[in-house]
């Protein structure tokens, strides 16, 4: 029986060399950080995975759906290349994922897509 492959979890890093996954998620509480990494191992080790942890959030991104003690984390994704490249994080306020944070991740994946090519 052949064993799942792993996908490498990547943050995005910018030209600049800041990587904003990384950046919101130092700004969360030490229980905070660790539910979100153990949701994101989750679906390193567990692709393609659906909901409840996992979902489509439109143009090729996925949303990794944490849960955290009193409120609601959310981070974008995509598959590439055998890796999970991190996006956009943010804490979620409203009941749809909103257009602005959906915007904030596609805008970092089509700089990667590009930069991949190059």
């Amino acid at each position: 029986m052949q064993c799942p492959s792993t996908f490498a979890a990547v943050f995005f890093r910018t030209e600049t060399g800041r990587e904003p996954v990384r950046e919101w998620l130092k700004q969360l509480s030490k229980t905070e950080r660790k539910i979100i990494g153990v949701d994101i191992m989750t679906v390193q080790f567990r692709w393609p995975l659906g909901m409840p942890l996992a979902r489509n959030a439109g143009s090729g991104i996925q949303e990794i759906r944490s849960s955290l003690p009193n409120r609601i984390a959310r981070t974008l994704f995509f598959e590439h290349a055998g890796e999970l490249v991190l996006l956009h994080g943010f804490i979620k306020t409203t009941k749809k994922t909103p257009k602005q944070d959906r915007a904030l991740a596609l805008q970092p994946k089509n700089a990667y897509l590009k930069s991949s090519k190059a």
